[in-house]
């Protein structure tokens, strides 16, 4: 029988005969993790004010939430949710279309909110001190953008631009952190993606971080 992991055995992941593991009984177990803050110390998001600028237009939930389950149906931990906590994730997410050549995250601001690509391309650039900019990569359906600032609430590495009109997910941290006391599964299955995303990431820059150091 295949090993689970340790987010596996937390979200319940199925594994041959396994089945879910009973439920939590400490309804402040998760609360621990993510305080709830209240609603009078409670800032805008940053998506807020952003989607302003980049003239964000908003699309219907039921569209979204077929296009989030095209573009996340390969995620290990969004497919082990089932369709109800599935639905619940995207009623928190807001889905939007941008056009083309627009900022949607911007580098060195604080940022609360990350975002799914569902549609279209999106570049990640980041500015040199020297000048100009360095394009990292391109992003397009699937990929997962600002899950660093979502976490923490930290600047923003770099800045990523819509190279054509596109369709995103938007998730803010205040959003995660109601659903993660909520619906602590759901909850759970998102931050693992987040973490195994991470890294990923981080395991691809050590090999060239490495590859550039061997190179001289």
């Amino acid at each position: 029988m295949k090993k689970k992991s340790f987010f596996d055995r937390i979200i319940g992941v199925s594994s041959g005969g396994d089945t879910l593991p009973p439920p939590i009984d400490d309804p402040g177990f998760f609360a621990t993790q993510f305080m709830e803050r209240p609603e009078s110390v409670r800032a805008k998001s940053a998506w807020a004010a952003r989607a302003l600028v980049v003239g964000a237009q908003s699309f219907s939930s039921d569209e979204g939430f077929q296009a989030l389950e095209k573009a996340w149906g390969g995620d290990h931990f969004f497919a082990a949710l089932d369709r109800g906590e599935r639905k619940r994730l995207s009623s928190v997410i807001e889905f939007v279309t941008v056009p083309a050549g627009r900022e949607v995250i911007v580098q060195e601001e604080r940022g609360d909110y990350a975002l799914v690509v569902l549609e279209g391309v999106v570049a990640v650039d980041r500015a040199q001190p020297a000048g100009g900019r360095a394009r990292l990569a391109e992003a397009r359906e699937g990929d997962l953008l600002g899950e660093m600032s979502l976490l923490d609430a930290g600047s923003r590495f770099a800045s990523c631009l819509t190279l054509t009109s596109c369709k995103l997910a938007v998730l803010t941290t205040e959003a995660l952190d109601d659903l993660s006391i909520e619906e602590p599964r759901v909850g759970m299955a998102v931050m693992a993606s987040v973490a195994r995303r991470l890294s990923l990431r981080t395991r691809q820059l050590s090999g060239r971080l490495g590859a550039l150091l061997v190179s001289g």
